[in-house]
């Protein structure tokens, strides 16, 4: 999902917990351009310092109001946050048919700024509050990682990003403290 791929722009070092090792990704141009590559968004020019604070202050309320939804809170003025992001970004209809026939309609953005990209973001998420279960909104429980995801799991037990990655090294963090207690 966009928005959830935006928020994990901030890469923590999951394994050791070195806050030194932390990188944003956001100001990595390469990663920045294949970043809207990958996503289908608008082929930009790294962000100027001011537009790179404007994504930075998005990525922390997104990142604040997944929190308030995994901790149980209703995040207060939502639809107005987003709606100040979505805003900024207007589209435009067309109508037109896909490889197989059938008639669609495709929302275009109206112009390629990182306004436009902040507003796809925003209503990235706001589509996914609406069309997804939001108790499936999920902050990985390594506390040196913290990246979100969507549980989509049956049973709505996944509780790393990553098994192989955070699930087993917290794992092994559990063993270990249970080995040193027990002597």
């Amino acid at each position: 999902m966009l928005w959830t791929d935006f928020i994990n722009s901030y890469w923590r070092d999951w394994r050791t917990g070195d806050r030194s090792k932390d990188r944003d990704r956001l100001e990595e141009p390469e990663w920045t351009i294949q970043w809207l590559v990958q996503e289908g968004l608008p082929a930009l020019p790294a962000p100027n310092g001011d537009e790179l604070g404007k994504l930075k202050v998005l990525r922390s309320i997104l990142f604040d109001i997944v929190k308030d939804i995994v901790d149980g809170r209703e995040p207060g003025e939502l639809a107005e946050t987003l709606n100040c992001y979505m805003i900024a970004g207007p589209v435009i209809r067309r109508a037109g048919r896909d490889s197989e026939g059938r008639f669609t309609v495709t929302l275009v953005p109206a112009s390629a700024s990182w306004e436009q990209v902040m507003a796809e973001i925003a209503g990235s998420f706001a589509s996914s509050l609406e069309g997804q279960d939001k108790s499936r909104f999920r902050i990985c429980d390594n506390p040196d990682c913290l990246w979100v995801y969507y549980d989509d799991t049956r049973n709505r037990s996944k509780r790393y990003c990553d098994d192989k990655a955070c699930g087993n090294l917290m794992k092994v963090r559990r063993f270990r403290a249970r080995k040193k207690a027990g002597q």
